[in-house]
């Protein structure tokens, strides 16, 4: 039996892990009456007396959470903040980026979880910057289609309510100042010289995303075809349980971005033609993008079967 602590169970990412924990007999959840969620002093108790602890808190909180743990504690901590996801102590936790990544974070007391936008770019890209098929100056553009519950229990009671504005129907584009907190993971983990420009949308829906990356063969460092990219990121996440390439039958004209709602899957689609390539990962923001990651993480780190309690 693993005790796990989820600091933060409150947020909408601390429920969902707390939804996906509750119903397993190998865990016990260490919980905190309401009046002492915010107590430090409980909550070092809780950090200290877990076998993981989960922060599911904004950047500084997550960063003194850290500091509550004794120097020689044991606990293995999976943080969803950014606080740690470019700190060279902590291990990026995306496992199916390579079979040495995967043993690190089997190894690691320490696991940053991904964010969800980062997620779907960095699945597409690094393993082809990473592979000399792109270069690492390549000049990225990249669009991300997220449902509103990616920005947590506030904006979600506001795209819910009756009375809500009009403009809420539409999408609507952020981070319009072109520094998203992600783009420093996504230029870390992809090995790249420069911040790619990188769109965000809100749309109406619940959950689900699809991160989309546009490429010129002319600028790939030599002669690439759509299908020489499919077969490539085929057998680079060949074996995996959750990342897969649509082939070119199964790639549609419209790709509903929620289509992977509910699991803890991520597609790869590619098309387009010998002049431009359509890259596009399609998850759910709450299951590979943030809980479902998260859980995933938490199997690998305990040297159980990484799948369980996810679809």
């Amino acid at each position: 039996m693993y005790n796990i602590f989820i600091d933060g169970k409150e947020g909408t990412t601390g429920l969902q892990i707390f939804d996906r924990l509750g119903k397993r007999s190998d865990v016990n959840i260490i919980t905190l009456p309401e009046e002492l969620r915010k107590d430090k002093n409980a909550r070092r108790d809780c950090l200290n007396s877990a076998d993981v602890a989960f922060l599911c808190l904004p950047d500084e909180a997550a960063k003194e959470s850290v500091s509550l743990i004794d120097v020689n504690n044991k606990v293995k901590v999976i943080d969803a903040s950014t606080a740690h996801r470019t700190n060279s102590d902590w291990v990026y936790g995306l496992p199916e980026l390579s079979g040495k990544r995967r043993e690190q974070i089997a190894n690691a007391k320490r696991v940053a979880n991904p964010g969800c936008h980062a997620t779907g770019f960095i699945s597409t890209v690094a393993p082809l910057v990473k592979a000399g098929i792109i270069p690492a100056d390549y000049p990225f553009v990249a669009h991300s289609i997220t449902g509103y519950s990616g920005a947590g229990k506030k904006t979600i009671a506001v795209y819910q309510a009756e009375d809500r504005e009009a403009a809420l129907s539409s999408p609507r584009q952020y981070a319009i100042t072109l520094n998203h907190k992600h783009l420093p993971e996504m230029v870390n983990e992809c090995g790249l010289s420069q911040k790619p420009i990188f769109n965000p949308i809100i749309c109406d829906f619940y959950c689900g995303m699809c991160v989309t990356v546009p490429l010129y063969t002319r600028l790939l460092n030599k002669k690439y075809s759509v299908q020489d990219l499919r077969k490539f990121l085929t057998e680079y996440y060949q074996g995996s349980n959750f990342i897969s390439v649509a082939t070119e039958e199964d790639t549609p004209a419209f790709i509903p971005a929620n289509e992977l709602s509910g699991t803890n899957n991520l597609k790869i689609y590619l098309s387009g033609n010998e002049d431009r390539i359509f890259l596009a990962s399609v998850f759910d923001n709450l299951g590979k993008g943030a809980s479902g990651a998260a859980v995933q993480n938490m199997n690998i780190m305990l040297g159980l079967d990484e799948t369980v309690s996810l679809i």
